[in-house]
């Protein structure tokens, strides 16, 4: 067939644009977009029907993802969900795939663990954005109260390797163009027996108090705090509404209540609190943290050390930790009770309103 053409080739890149979203009785949500020569790409949530090809996908770049076993064990326990899982189709083809992850009981999902666009898609980031913003839009119309972040893992030293650089790159740029704009870097960190207990003083005392205490020592905390989400929470809702979120937060954590203690000096001053906690994996540092008045005397490192101390009498072979990459005196500290740096993680999220 011959013709006239009535574009130049090459033709560059063009915008997608929604065309249409409906969520079904079962949850599962349907989103599409028009895509350049009048094609629709096609961004939904999945059914059952669909979970051999969502664990079929496979990720080939030095990046954090979800292996099928993992994925199928953890939908099995609810934490990961058919409506919770996103895809871009492309005709018959799934050409995108964005795995959510949440609490058993939640309602909504908190994170969005796997982000994948396959190599032979043109614009990787423009699809990845795509298949966020649709999971973001359904997520929020199924009244989630605040769009759920991305958590990417990557190993240490990925500055100095391209390819880890590379697949961080587009992702990066996917999340920031689908909203996700508030970029945070931090130190996963891990303690095992072999370590040792870290030393101790004995210069506090640790007791357990009631909700009502341990609100007001959060609320406390909040004020300077080096901890990029607790400064953004802070400037954006005040240290009353920080506190209790952060609060309700570990009260929600497999971690038990019982294990909470306040840190008070011989004479009863309060000095900061210790959460020991645990995720669906392993027991962890929940929240640790020192009153404004406390800071700058080493008090930290008897409070992390008492939470260490609790995890490990209870057996506990592994420990795990974050910390901003900017909060030095925290890192400093998890660095003096044994703590190693096993990954890095760039978390992305929507900005505080």
């Amino acid at each position: 067939m011959a013709g006239t053409p009535l574009f130049r080739a090459p033709l560059g890149r063009t915008p997608s644009m929604l065309t249409g979203s409906r969520i079904f009785h079962t949850g599962t949500t349907s989103t599409t977009y028009a895509k350049n020569h009048g094609e629709n790409m096609l961004f939904r949530s999945t059914t059952d029907a669909d979970l051999d090809r969502v664990t079929a996908v496979t990720v080939d770049e030095p990046i954090s993802w979800i292996t099928a076993d993992r994925y199928l064990d953890e939908l099995g326990r609810r934490m990961y969900r058919p409506e919770w899982t996103w895809i871009a189709e492309d005709g018959d083809q799934v050409v995108g795939r964005a795995l959510w992850w949440g609490q058993p009981a939640g309602e909504h999902p908190l994170a969005l663990d796997c982000l994948h666009v396959d190599a032979s898609v043109a614009d990787r980031t423009a699809v990845a954005a795509g298949l966020v913003a649709a999971s973001l839009k359904a997520f929020a119309e199924q009244g989630a109260p605040r769009p759920p972040l991305y958590n990417l893992t990557l190993p240490n030293g990925w500055r100095e390797d391209p390819a880890v650089a590379a697949a961080l790159a587009w992702r990066r740029d996917a999340a920031l163009a689908a909203g996700l704009t508030d970029e945070v870097e931090r130190l996963r960190l891990e303690w095992t027996p072999g370590t040792g207990l870290p030393a101790v003083n004995g210069s506090l005392v640790f007791a357990e108090a009631s909700d009502e205490e341990f609100l007001r020592v959060f609320q406390q905390i909040a004020v300077g705090s080096l901890d990029g989400e607790t400064r953004r929470n802070l400037a954006a809702k005040g240290a009353e509404a920080t506190a209790r979120e952060e609060m309700d937060f570990y009260l929600g954590c497999p971690g038990e209540r019982g294990w909470w203690r306040l840190a008070r000096t011989p004479e009863g001053k309060t000095v900061g609190l210790a959460i020991p906690s645990a995720t669906p994996y392993n027991r962890n540092v929940g929240y640790l943290g020192i009153v404004p008045e406390f800071r700058g005397r080493g008090h930290v490192d008897e409070v992390l050390a008492e939470i260490t101390r609790v995890h490990a009498e209870a057996g506990a072979e592994l420990i795990t930790a974050t910390t901003d990459t900017g909060n030095a005196p925290m890192a400093a500290s998890f660095a003096r009770a044994g703590y190693r740096t096993a990954q890095i993680r760039m978390i992305y999220s929507a900005p505080e309103s």
